[in-house]
């Protein structure tokens, strides 16, 4: 049964939601280290292995993973209003926050104070990146072949650029034959210790039945289905008729529609597909804009894929048509933002609960482990990528300050037990006060 002394009212649920829209930096590691320390170890409202059964499914899904495991927890946790809030909240604040940045770029250029704080919040989010590495890592590579596992995930994406999907899918066979051959070194994403300690006090537990609302059923699946391809398709629909079939609002609306069915591997694996469609052949920005862009979406709340919200604006207000440059420019990161994350809700109402109703499947489980340890090596390969990008910027030396403000960070977290809030507001702090003395 469902721990349900500790189960958290729907309104401290829609705090912590709102709260997790303002601090999410660092991309999908980040996002899911934060969760991960917030939910799993700190409030206990779902233990360890729900939690990685969640992930494991939203890493097979198309688009963002981190905004698509919030979703399955506010579900499971409040049912469909919980998914919304939860869902919705985690990219709010970065709608409203890069809404303003572009606006501020595309009328006056780069702004020195805020590119000054941002220059300081990198060192930050890569703490964090390392952080969650770190943690996951230790909880799900419990032997000597998941290690085998992580590493062979890493060496294939980092060095041999890998599709992500056939990782994962390459994980999930091997996992599969190894619970059949090999069970006591794939049979491993159950705890012991002090996992189950954390498991049997959580509020959604190992041995939980699933909720009553989280039970497959066709009729609730078909309501679903019609009601979120409504809700995505009228607003495109709309726009086209009102501007034009070959606006460049509507082609937005068309193109990142498409692009939400198809960006398997997260937001690392889509950039490269979005920046060849918009810069060389839709010519909405330019190359420059859309380093500009994702070092934007990098350095601010919210799913790394925000940077699509700001392909969107510029879009707009490089190719207003007959409306204003700003109005267009809103349509356009609007539209774009709304064709991206609408879809995420559709694939996790849709499919979670047939998901839950495959935990303790034993075969399952020897897969999941399989995948969740080529997860942890996927993770490693984005920490790296961000980690080089931003300590050696531009392919130029090492940025010492970056450094040693991870260092810092990194000790504060891991040693003294800090929240993420005072290490992100920290060092976007000495970042502005970094650029005022040595820039000047």
């Amino acid at each position: 049964m469902i721990n349900v002394c500790n189960h958290p009212s729907f309104s401290e649920a829609f705090r912590f939601w709102i709260k997790l829209g303002f601090i999410s930096f660092g991309g999908p590691t980040g996002q899911i280290a934060i969760m991960h320390t917030e939910l799993v170890e700190k409030k206990k409202w779902i233990s360890e292995d729900r939690f990685l059964h969640a992930l494991n499914y939203c890493m097979l899904l198309p688009g963002p993973e981190a905004q698509q495991l919030a979703i399955y927890i506010g579900w499971l946790l409040h049912k469909t209003a919980g998914g919304i809030v939860a869902g919705a909240f985690f990219v709010i604040p970065s709608i409203f926050i890069l809404w303003g940045l572009s606006y501020v770029y595309a009328a006056y250029g780069k702004v020195v104070w805020i590119a000054s704080i941002f220059y300081g919040l990198k060192p930050a989010v890569m703490a964090i990146v390392a952080f969650a590495v770190l943690r996951i890592g230790r909880k799900a590579l419990k032997n000597e072949v998941m290690w085998g596992l992580a590493t062979i995930a890493f060496v294939a994406i980092y060095f041999f650029m890998a599709p992500f999907p056939l990782i994962i899918l390459s994980a999930g066979i091997i996992g599969f034959l190894g619970g059949k051959f090999w069970k006591e070194k794939f049979l491993v994403v159950k705890g012991h210790g002090e996992g189950k300690v954390s498991a049997s006090s959580a509020v959604l537990g190992d041995e939980s039945a699933s909720p009553i609302h989280a039970r497959p059923s066709w009729t609730r699946s078909i309501k679903i289905c019609v009601v979120c391809l409504l809700l995505w398709l009228i607003p495109i629909v709309t726009l086209g008729w009102w501007l034009g079939w070959n606006h460049a609002i509507f082609q937005e609306a068309l193109f990142f529609s498409k692009a939400a069915m198809v960006t398997f591997g997260g937001a690392y694996a889509v950039l490269p597909y979005v920046a060849q469609e918009a810069v060389e052949h839709y010519h909405w920005l330019n190359a420059i804009q859309m380093m500009d862009g994702l070092g934007l979406a990098e350095t601010t709340p919210g799913p790394l894929i925000m940077v699509l919200q700001f392909v969107g604006f510029l879009g707009g207000w490089n190719h207003p048509g007959n409306l204003s440059p700003l109005i267009a420019a809103t349509l356009g990161a609007l539209i774009t933002t709304w064709a991206t994350f609408v879809p995420c809700f559709l694939w996790i109402f849709l499919g979670a609960p047939y998901i839950e109703q495959l935990r303790g499947n034993l075969r399952l489980t020897s897969m999941l482990s399989a995948v969740t340890a080529s997860v942890v090596g996927v993770i490693l390969n984005l920490a790296v990528w961000f980690g080089l990008h931003v300590l050696f910027p531009a392919g130029g030396s090492i940025d010492w300050f970056v450094l040693g403000m991870a260092a810092i960070a990194f000790l504060g977290m891991t040693k003294w037990k800090l929240n993420i809030i005072p290490v992100v507001v920290g060092s976007g702090m000495m970042g502005w006060i970094y650029k005022a003395v040595f820039d000047h």
